[in-house]
C-alpha cells in the first residue's frame, strides 16, 4: 500500500508552553518540510488533538504549503468522546474544514472499545455514515483505530466488511500484554486479510529513554539506537503497511526516516535481544501509561494525569529520590490541581487505552509526592 512506511502523527506536536492548544507552527513547519524532504506522505490527526488545534495545524503547516495530491491526510472519527445526541456528519465537516481539504485519503472511527462501539458507533449509526461518506467520494479508505481485546475487534470486523484496515498499538512491550493483546490483534487481523497500521510503536516514548541494563543490551550487540529496535520491530511484521510516529524533533524526523529507509529485517538473535528488553522494562516500568491524554480530556477535576505519571514512572526507575521530580510535581501542582483532588468519578478510566485504573495510581503519586 505505502512505498514509504512511516506516517507522521499529529497527537503530540511541539508547544510554545504548556497549554496543548499552542502549538508551535513555525517549530511543525520544519519538522513537515524535514518529513515530506525525506520520503514522507502520511499524516495522522485526531478530532481532540491539541484541543482540537491539531487538525488546524494540518491546514497550517500541510495542506496550505504543499499541492494536495503529494500528502495524504488520516483523520478519525471520535466515537470515544460523542454522546447521543452528536451527529456524525457534524463533525466530519467540521474536520473536514478544520483541516482545509474536501475529502480524507484515510479515515478511521476511532477506538472501537467495546463500551464505544456498541454503544456510541450503534446508537449514532457511524460506520453507515462513513461508508456513504466513502461513496460519495468524501473518504478514500476506510478503516478503525482499536484499543480493546481481540473479541471485540472480531466483532467489529464481522459486522462491517467495508472496513479496511485496522490501527493497532503495537510495540514490543506490547506484544504478549494482556490487556493490550497487540500479537492477538495483529494476528486475527492478518487472518482477515486486512493491512495493519502500528501507533505507538515506541509506546508514547517510554521506549526511548529505556533503562540503562536495556539500552547496554541494545548498543553491546549493534551500537544501533533503542528508537531503532523499537522501530525495527514493528516494520518487521509482514502485514504492517504503516507505522506511526511522534516526531517533535528535526532529529526524530531525520532518525526514523533513516531507519525505515534502511530496513532489511531482523534475524532471530536480534528477536530474543528485544525479547529479553522487553522483560526488562515490564519489571520496571510502575504504570503504563503512553501520554495520549485521553484522561485528561474527561478529567472533571482538570488533573493532568499523564504528566504526574511520567514523573512517578520516572522517580519510581530511579534507586534513589531524584528531587527533580518532586520539584517537577510541585510545579505542576501549583498550575493544576494535586492528585490527590480525584474524586475517583471513573470518567477517566472509561476512555484510558491502556484500561490503566487511574484513580488507584493517583492514590499512589499522592502518596510519593504530596508527603
Amino acid at each position: 500500500m505505502f512505498d514509504f512506511k512511516l506516517g507522521f502523527g499529529f497527537m503530540r506536536l511541539p508547544l510554545i508552553n504548556d497549554n496543548p492548544s499552542d502549538i508551535d507552527y513555525e517549530k511543525v513547519n520544519k519538522l513537515v518540510d524535514c518529513f515530506i524532504k525525506n520520503g514522507g506522505s502520511y499524516f495522522d490527526t485526531g478530532f481532540h488533538y491539541h484541543n482540537g488545534k491539531s487538525e488546524d495545524a494540518i491546514k497550517k503547516c500541510v495542506i496550505e504549503r504543499y499541492p494536495r495530491s503529494k500528502v495524504q491526510i488520516a483523520d478519525k472519527m471520535p466515537i470515544y468522546g460523542m454522546r447521543r445526541r452528536d451527529k456524525p456528519e457534524i463533525i466530519f465537516n467540521t474536520q473536514l474544514e478544520r483541516c482545509g481539504v474536501d475529502y480524507f485519503d484515510y479515515y478511521l472511527i476511532h477506538n472501537t472499545s467495546d463500551i464505544f462501539y456498541n454503544g456510541i458507533a450503534k446508537k449514532l449509526n457511524v460506520f453507515d455514515f462513513a461508508s456513504d461518506a466513502k461513496n460519495k467520494g468524501l473518504i478514500n479508505h476506510l478503516g478503525i483505530s482499536h484499543h480493546d481485546t481481540a473479541d471485540v475487534l472480531k466483532q467489529v470486523l464481522d459486522e462491517n466488511p467495508e472496513i479496511e484496515f485496522v490501527q493497532l498499538q503495537i510495540n514490543y512491550v506490547d506484544w504478549l500484554n494482556n490487556v493490550v493483546q497487540a500479537k492477538e490483534c495483529y494476528e486475527l487481523v492478518e487472518e482477515y486479510g486486512l493491512d495493519v497500521f502500528v501507533m505507538e510503536p515506541l509506546k508514547g516514548g517510554n521506549l526511548i529513554n529505556v533503562p540503562e541494563n536495556v539500552n547496554k543490551l541494545f548498543t553491546n550487540y549493534n551500537q544501533k539506537s533503542p528508537v531503532n529496535w523499537a522501530l525495527s520491530y514493528v516494520l518487521n511484521l509482514k502485514s504492517v503497511q504503516l507505522v506511526l510516529s511522534g516526531m517533535a524533533e528535526l532529529e526524530h524526523i531525520k532518525e526514523n526516516t533513516e531507519i525505515v529507509k534502511n530496513f532489511n529485517g531482523l534475524d532471530d538473535n536480534q528477536l530474543d535481544i528485544i525479547t529479553q528488553a522487553c522483560e526488562i522494562i515490564n519489571d520496571t516500568t510502575a504504570i503504563p501509561c503512553t501520554f495520549c491524554d485521553y484522561c485528561a480530556e474527561h478529567c472533571k477535576k482538570g488533573i493532568p494525569i499523564s504528566k504526574y505519571f511520567s514523573i512517578y514512572n520516572d522517580e519510581m526507575n530511579s534507586n534513589v529520590d531524584q528531587m527533580l521530580n518532586f520539584l517537577y510535581y510541585d510545579n505542576y501542582a501549583e498550575r493544576y490541581e494535586k492528585a490527590s483532588e480525584c474524586v475517583s468519578c471513573g470518567a477517566c478510566e472509561k476512555v484510558c487505552p491502556q484500561h490503566i485504573e487511574i484513580s488507584s495510581e493517583l492514590e499512589k503519586v499522592a502518596e510519593l509526592f504530596e508527603r
